[in-house]
């Protein structure tokens, strides 16, 4: 267990209120718009300009870098993608979609001074050689002052992960009830709703279950917590909260 004071960003998966609670209530946003189609910037400089200072940004990368267009998601990307052009998008792929979606989540993290960008995967991206070389080559060619941060959903190997993510600099994003990260020092935590299971997004934390989160986020140096379920607004304050009453060890982020 680490011995150093663990500071905690408590915040949402997109806005689950209006936008003013969100950013007066809680530390953190991760955006979540920007995975289904680009963003513009002056929008995202409205959203820096109104959250206090101290209030941190997570962008969730364009689904054109992870996803193929086969995925239902693209219904909400507002594009027709010809099925020519179909086999170009996602999978990390070194093609125009792919890095079109990279420019239009760079210049959103820029323009937010966002902390973190979370790469969702989808569960079919497993751990082939071609999506691992794919992984190396995307990485290694961005440049961004934000965390880079993963969520491999397919069944890749624990010791697979690790060496991918100390490799590349990456956080390795997990839901902290389904298992636990690759990677140390920093935690970057989505909540899905995941106990107990099959109630998923649906699902109101405990009191106990929120008790379990604080003490695995004392395993690690700093924590984002992002709730991602039906109720996140009201289990993130409900966090901080308990948060708040005090334990050696952790300090809870300014809201």
């Amino acid at each position: 267990m680490s011995f150093a004071e663990t500071v905690i960003w408590t915040g949402t998966c997109g806005f689950g209120q209006r936008q003013a609670d969100v950013m007066r209530d809680l530390a953190a946003v991760e955006i979540q718009e920007t995975f289904y189609r680009p963003v513009r910037v002056e929008r995202a400089m409205r959203w820096r300009a109104k959250a206090p200072p101290e209030f941190r940004f997570a962008v969730n990368a364009s689904q054109f870098i992870t996803h193929d267009a086969s995925s239902p998601t693209y219904r909400r990307s507002g594009r027709t993608v010809r099925p020519e052009e179909s086999s170009l998008y996602g999978g990390f792929q070194d093609t125009d979609p792919v890095r079109e979606g990279w420019d239009a989540t760079r210049r959103i993290a820029e323009a937010l001074r966002a902390h973190g960008i979370v790469f969702q995967t989808p569960a079919t991206f497993g751990p082939t050689d071609a999506n691992r070389s794919a992984l190396y080559r995307f990485f290694e060619s961005i440049r961004t002052d934000a965390v880079k941060a993963v969520e491999l959903r397919g069944p890749w190997a624990t010791h697979v992960t690790e060496r991918i993510c100390e490799e590349l600099g990456l956080v390795h994003v997990v839901d902290p009830f389904e298992k636990e990260p690759s990677t140390y020092g920093l935690a970057y935590f989505r909540l899905h709703g995941s106990p107990p299971g099959p109630t998923k997004h649906r699902y109101t934390y405990t009191d106990a279950d929120l008790l379990r989160l604080k003490a695995i986020c004392n395993e690690y140096d700093d924590a984002y917590v992002m709730f991602n379920n039906i109720t996140m607004h009201a289990d993130a304050i409900r966090f901080q909260r308990i948060l708040s009453e005090g334990s050696a060890g952790l300090r809870l982020a300014p809201p």
